[in-house]
């Protein structure tokens, strides 16, 4: 084996979205992650390019977790070559069947309407992948447990660690001839409502790290109290309360906290209509791996038995039809696509409707527009006024912010030989290197994408 891997930056680099690293070497290469890009067109055009590597010499793909940011990429990368195991937790290949089966029929949808409604520049306007692909793609999951070392080959072995974040999520160790090699994937926080607080490596030569929030913390808000107000003043309009959200953590989060504030007297039973056909799929994955989170079956089941879950398109127009006071919470969370676009369609206009945004909000993203006080979005082809209240809840994210990860790298008992930061946008990731080279004096690097780094292993 020669002394030294290259480390290519696929995706998420400069960026949020679309994490894709790959160490090669003269023994394995090893591919951490395979996300789609989200948000801003240009981002999202890259999709549809192969990668700047043959993907037909990538040994193995490591999934740090479920999200479609690091894990939507992967049919395409069959369909350029790609023939090895794709190995995750359990629980993260659950969520990640779930979401690339989800994902490929809303691309199928999406490109039918589009062809329909001739609302697109493409003829045909063609699905990023289909059902078929994605399912072809789920043949090549493989199982593994958390804190054991697996052997890839002679010199490469890796260790999944639990981090918190989403159900199943994990950062990885990836030992290469003595040389470690940490990902820290998607950080969870310490005070998570459903899952215990991420672990912590104590050991890194190379540390990748996200830096969604490298530049901010979260605020010290009461969230409890805050929903509680949000949903009492949208009953004195009688309006509705409208909630994207993601599927993965943030739409059970929700559930409990809502079933909560009613335990307690907090709010009264209003009507809770939960629209995601992938949001109930995870409540299975919930009941399925209880080692895995904080609820209790009792709780599971009350906080499961207080809403209404919509399991049809026909369900959907029944619960916009309903004139009640009422919350909906649909997917997706960046209000990118999905069932909340047919609530928004029929009450963005309605200054008695209240949007309530609980997570990132990345570049380019419609979620992103209404948070930053746009007076109309874009969606089937049409421009909708915005006249409803938008209200924010940051608190609720499920990513550390920048004393989490500055903490997070605390234990870290050698001097990384260097530090690249990931998955951020161009403030967050700028802020972070700074903190940390003040700090910890660490080497800290920011890498562009598609950039190789050669370093001796």
């Amino acid at each position: 084996m020669d002394n030294f891997a290259k480390i290519h930056f696929l995706g998420a680099s400069g960026t949020v979205t679309g994490s894709k690293f790959l160490i090669e070497t003269s023994d394995s290469n090893v591919l951490i992650d395979c996300g789609m890009f989200q948000g801003l067109k240009e981002l999202r055009e890259l999709n549809w390019m192969d990668l700047s590597v043959n993907a037909k010499n990538i040994d193995v793909v490591l999934l740090t977790h479920g999200h479609l940011d690091h894990v939507g990429y992967l049919p395409r990368l069959l369909k350029q070559g790609f023939t090895g195991k794709i190995i995750g937790t359990a629980p993260t290949l659950a969520i990640a069947e779930i979401i690339l089966k989800d994902s490929a029929k809303i691309h199928e949808e999406e490109a039918e309407k589009a062809n329909k409604e001739k609302y697109t520049k493409h003829n045909p306007a063609l699905p990023f992948y289909t059902l078929v692909e994605a399912e072809k793609t789920i043949t090549h999951f493989q199982v593994e447990i958390p804190d054991k070392w697996i052997q890839l080959s002679e010199n490469i072995s890796f260790r999944f660690q639990f981090n918190g974040h989403i159900i199943g999520a994990t950062f990885i160790e990836l030992d290469i001839k003595g040389k470690r090699f940490v990902f820290s994937g998607d950080i969870g926080r310490k005070n998570d409502y459903l899952l215990d607080g991420p672990k912590k490596p104590e050991w890194a030569d190379f540390l990748f790290i996200e830096s969604t929030y490298g530049n901010k913390l979260h605020p010290q808000e009461d969230v409890e109290d805050m929903l509680s107000k949000i949903i009492h003043e949208t009953l004195l309009k009688k309006g509705h309360v409208i909630i994207p959200s993601f599927a993965v953590e943030r739409l059970q989060t929700l559930m409990f906290l809502l079933w909560k504030l009613y335990q307690q007297n907090k709010i009264p039973n209003i009507p809770i209509f939960i629209d995601s056909p992938m949001g109930n799929n995870v409540l299975e994955v919930f009941k399925r791996f209880p080692k895995w989170h904080k609820l209790s079956d009792e709780v599971y089941n009350n906080m499961c038995n207080h809403v209404n879950i919509i399991k049809s398109y026909k369900e959907t127009w029944e619960a916009i039809d309903d004139n009640r006071s009422k919350i909906v919470i649909a997917g997706s969370g960046m209000v990118t696509g999905g069932r909340v676009l047919t609530y928004l369609q029929q009450l963005i206009d309605n200054p008695t409707t209240t949007v309530l945004l609980v997570g990132y909000q990345a570049e380019g993203t419609r979620g992103r527009q209404l948070l930053d006080g746009a007076h109309e979005i874009r969606f089937f082809g049409k421009y909708y006024p915005v006249k409803a209240q938008i209200k924010t809840i940051e608190s609720l994210s499920a990513h550390a912010d920048q004393n989490d990860l500055l903490e997070w790298m605390g234990n870290i008992k050698n001097i990384p030989e260097k530090v690249f930061l990931i998955h951020g946008e161009p403030t967050a990731l700028d802020a972070l290197r700074v903190k940390i080279q003040d700090i910890y004096k660490w080497h800290v690097s920011i890498p562009k994408h598609n950039d190789v780094e050669k370093v001796m292993i």
